[in-house]
């Protein structure tokens, strides 16, 4: 099905191999897993066998890549390889354009199929499959981080090609959401389909994968079996706030710095949040678990005024977040979105720092880029195009923006989405020297093993309600 012959690849304004000599062959029915470090060339991967790079994104190739027994490049662009081929992006936003759900899954069905029902029984069948036929009027803008991934991942499957590529499919999902998604590629390998995901978490293949890839530094290095490769991986993750290392959570001495009281938020007829009271204190780790479209969010949005509500109070520091305008906010907290691409838009590291600084009229602007840039361990790396930057260092550099602006409270939204281990631990030891110095941490997460570690305190969210409030007594900030 697939076949590539030492293949390299460089991007046009790259200064070497994103892909080096690559050999593999992927055999019809297959479900093969890719996994490796950050910036091991995962994605890039995924783009050649998609036929994207070749006829879209230009750049330097050799060596031999052919899909179906026929040569990738002898292929009439990306809208013929689509026929045959449906590729899921690490970044559900950029997929998802238009007003609805529905809308969605429809746009590509409406070029192939020509019967209106059988495209209707085709997005119904679908969004069963994928359990998200209660978005189905939603506008993809409003859905949860998870949300839209299931959605993008429906949209993929509504094509019913015959090669289905998934870059980190489960990222940003629940541990639900993901046994359902695993269920599903485990069906659709029994159908014939081949199947070829990318992702760091390892957590439930063993049973499904073919094969495991493994790539570092644009090459494979390892190849074989999930039992051969990672005989130490063990079996599902708890659901953390069930751990007995938990206890009651209560208040301390120092000082609050957020208070909310009987918070409520809608979009249309959903309540997102329904009568959340909580209080955040100074120099806390706090870590915000749920499913996707608990509310986790929709709750820290409302901390810089992102959100407003539609019912409550919501206080940081002096400040009603209720009304106070957002620059005073964002001075308080900053908040890391859960896709670091959505707050990237300067041609350089330099003036997307510097962009941020201006905003609040800051004096010496170089120096604090140094101070963050070095905090971030991004130094030297002041003139590069940020979309040139592996997953890790997007995510670093967003952080670095809002370091910039000397917040109290640092948010960060899914931090370790599409990152690998090493990675995710070196965001989570640069939160504990922030919050040595002062700051309040606060991080909405699906990373059971990094709140476990890392946070002092665990709050659960369940239908836009708070459930359980912990202190956590194994957590480094505890």
């Amino acid at each position: 099905m697939i076949r590539a012959t030492s293949l390299s690849y460089t991007y046009p304004v790259g200064t070497r191999p994103a892909l080096r000599d690559i050999t593999l062959s992927i055999g019809a029915g297959e479900l093969v897993l890719i996994t490796g470090p950050t910036a091991a060339g995962k994605t890039t991967l995924c783009y050649a066998l998609a036929g994207i790079l070749q006829h879209e994104f230009g750049g330097t190739f050799s060596g031999y890549l052919a899909l179906r027994g026929r040569p990738v490049t002898e292929y009439a662009g990306v809208g013929e390889l689509n026929r045959y081929v449906s590729m899921v992006f690490d970044d559900a936003d950029s997929q998802l354009i238009f007003t609805s759900v529905e809308e969605e899954l429809a746009s590509g069905l409406e070029t192939r199929i020509d019967s209106k029902q059988e495209i209707e029984k085709r997005i119904f069948d679908v969004m069963e499959l994928c359990g998200i036929t209660h978005l189905r009027e939603r506008p993809p803008y409003a859905l949860s981080g998870g949300q839209k991934q299931r959605v993008a991942i429906a949209a993929a499957l509504a094509m019913d090609t015959d090669i289905i590529i998934l870059d980190e499919p489960t990222s940003e999902l629940d541990v639900a959401a993901t046994s359902r998604i695993i269920e599903i590629l485990k069906s659709l390998k029994e159908q014939g389909k081949t199947i070829i995901i990318v992702d760091h978490s390892l957590e439930g293949y063993r049973n499904v994968a073919d094969r495991v890839i493994v790539m570092e530094e644009g090459h494979i290095s390892r190849e074989g079996t999930f039992d051969e490769l990672f005989p130490e991986q063990q079996g599902s993750m708890k659901a953390l706030y069930t751990d007995p290392d938990l206890t009651p959570y209560t208040p301390t001495d120092r000082p609050a710095i957020v208070r909310i009281d009987s918070l409520m938020k809608r979009y249309g007829t959903i309540e997102a949040l329904n009568g959340i009271s909580v209080t955040l204190y100074e120099g806390e780790f706090v870590a915000i678990l749920g499913e996707n479209g608990s509310g986790k969010t929709t709750l820290v949005k409302h901390l810089n005024g992102l959100l407003r509500p539609d019912g409550g109070l919501v206080h940081v520091r002096t400040l009603d977040a209720t009304t106070a305008p957002v620059i005073d906010l964002v001075q308080q907290t900053g908040l890391v979105f859960q896709n670091p691409d959505t707050m990237l838009f300067a041609d350089s590291v330099r003036e997307e720092i510097l962009f941020g600084l201006e905003n609040i009229g800051a004096s010496s602007p170089d120096q604090v880029i140094e101070e963050v840039l070095s905090m971030v361990g991004l130094s030297g790396l002041e003139s590069t195009y940020p979309r040139h930057l592996s997953r890790g260092e997007r995510q670093r550099l967003a952080v670095a923006c809002i370091l910039a602006m000397k917040p109290e409270i640092i948010i960060l939204d899914e931090p370790t989405t599409g990152l690998d281990e090493l990675e995710s631990d070196r965001m989570m030891e640069l939160m504990l020297t922030l919050q040595k110095k002062g700051h309040t941490i606060i991080m909405v997460t699906h990373n059971m093993r990094i709140a476990e570690e890392y946070a002092g305190r665990i709050i659960a969210m369940e239908n836009g309600r708070i459930i359980g409030d912990y202190h956590n007594l194994k957590g480094r900030a505890s």
